[in-house]
């Protein structure tokens, strides 16, 4: 597992490379990549810019969402949490684990102004789905002088 864990981390750690160089910066991973300090795996995840509001679907099978932690802060959208390992079976003295257990963090920026008071997740059939409303910028507004 360890193996597996350091090759998508170079795997990761290449694509931000490549994607730098060519300058690509959509729904860019913000820091540290799919496969962030302490995580033990990433989740697929799709982001989707809709009319006013961008969707993002996690697949996190198996998750139960008191385990999930979501949170907004400027552009930053980071979706943390933990799976936990199931008893693992061996029949004929072969045993396969293929499903990962443990820690995941995906970070990734969202640009533009967010309505964090209105952001809006759930889980249905293992897929997270949270729902970021934009919001409109802020207008310039004249701070006047006293003297």
């Amino acid at each position: 597992m360890a193996f597996f864990k350091s090759s998508n981390t170079a795997l990761s750690r290449i694509q931000q490379d490549l994607n730098h160089l060519m300058n690509i910066k959509p729904w860019d991973e913000a820091d540290e990549g799919p496969f962030a300090l302490g995580s033990d795996w990433a989740p697929a995840v799709d982001v989707k810019m809709e009319k006013g509001h961008y969707l993002v679907r996690a697949d996190i099978p198996g998750v139960n969402p008191d385990d999930i932690d979501i949170r907004l802060e400027n552009e930053l959208l980071t979706i943390q949490g933990t799976r936990k390992e199931e008893k693992k079976s061996e029949e004929n003295g072969f045993q396969r684990v293929e499903r990962f257990s443990g820690s995941f963090f995906r970070r990734m920026s969202l640009p533009g102004s967010m309505d964090a008071d209105n952001v809006k997740a759930k889980i249905h059939n293992g897929v997270l789905e949270v729902t970021v409303p934009r919001q409109e910028p802020k207008a310039a507004k004249r701070i006047q002088i006293s003297s």
